[in-house]
């Protein structure tokens, strides 16, 4: 069997241990295709969150606590860096994170695509499955906001760790989406899945971006391949993140069920197939698609691999 997930942020990261610890049971192939819409310069250096969360997790490096970023960090760098004074002072590095930043920034600069570094990088972190950027193009989140009196648009990255999301928000901009082309192996993976699973990441700051990328949602779209998503929202609480606040921007309902109408039935254009929701959403209802309630906490890697599971019967491939 050939899993594919669309994934991003540390929900989705820890989605796809259960994903993982899943697959090896049953003997599947896992493909992971990441958000990329957060990535951002900073100090010179090349920055993929969602790429570092997925590997430095699957990995074994992260850091529970905090739930990103690697484990045991240090932060000289940073103090360094405020001690001369040096913007943006609100976007800390660690000093093992930056180490995988100069890597990244050094293979870039000499003209290696983000997928070829992604995988390079994943040499180092065994994350057991196919780790893909959803493009090696430029595509980055931008968030249309109301500050200092000026309506203007910040990255992702600003709105989110610098103002954590408490400004007037008017709309997300997927800046590079309408050129942005798949990365190499994206398309294929896709259409020779057996199942496309969408992690309960951000619908709309990690799962959105990537569908921006018009031929990946094509794909999946028009795929072979049954397409099951799991609920980013219990009752009506993300399950991690501010999805909630993304949510409200948009005008749609922080549930189960409004996330699920956001995605849609593949039969009104949209992409599901089924919808994987909490026991405590039981009766969450999205027109045209098969629902089912089953435990949603992640809360160890068993729980979530059978969350997995649940997701592939659902899709009839289990």
């Amino acid at each position: 069997m050939r899993i594919v997930v669309l994934t991003g942020g540390i929900g989705g990261a820890k989605f796809l241990v259960g994903v993982r610890a899943h697959a090896r049971a049953i003997g599947a192939e896992v493909t992971a295709v990441v958000n990329v819409g957060d990535d951002v310069r900073m100090h010179g250096l090349q920055i993929c969150p969602d790429l570092d969360s997925v590997m430095y997790t699957l990995g074994g490096a992260h850091d529970p606590e905090r739930g990103w970023g690697r484990v045991g960090e240090t932060w000289v760098v940073k103090q360094e860096l405020a001690a001369y004074g040096v913007e943006p002072s609100w976007f800390g590095l660690g000093d093992k994170d930056t180490a995988t930043h100069l890597v990244r920034t050094q293979m870039l600069t000499a003209g290696y695509p983000l997928s070829q570094v992604t995988a390079a990088l994943c040499e180092r972190w065994k994350p057991g499955l196919t780790m893909l950027p959803a493009t090696d193009d430029r595509l980055e989140t931008h968030v249309v906001v109301d500050v200092e009196g000026e309506r203007k648009a910040i990255h992702f990255q600003e709105w989110w760790v610098r103002y954590r999301g408490d400004l007037p928000t008017h709309r997300f901009v997927f800046v590079g989406a309408d050129a942005a082309k798949p990365a190499p192996g994206v398309i294929d993976a896709i259409a020779g899945a057996d199942v496309v699973l969408l992690a309960p990441s951000n619908p709309v700051v990690s799962i959105a971006p990537i569908l921006a990328v018009e031929p990946i949602r094509e794909a999946i779209a028009t795929g072979r391949a049954p397409v099951v998503g799991v609920s980013p929202i219990i009752g009506t609480s993300p399950v991690r993140g501010m999805a909630d606040k993304c949510l409200a921007t948009l005008g749609v309902e922080v549930s189960a069920a409004g996330v699920g109408g956001l995605y849609a039935a593949r039969r009104d254009n949209g992409l599901l197939d089924g919808w994987l929701v909490d026991t405590s959403d039981a009766g969450a209802e999205v027109p045209g698609v098969p629902t089912r309630a089953v435990p949603l906490w992640m809360s160890s890697e068993e729980a979530t691999a059978h969350m997995v599971a649940d997701a592939l019967a659902l899709a009839g491939v289990a």
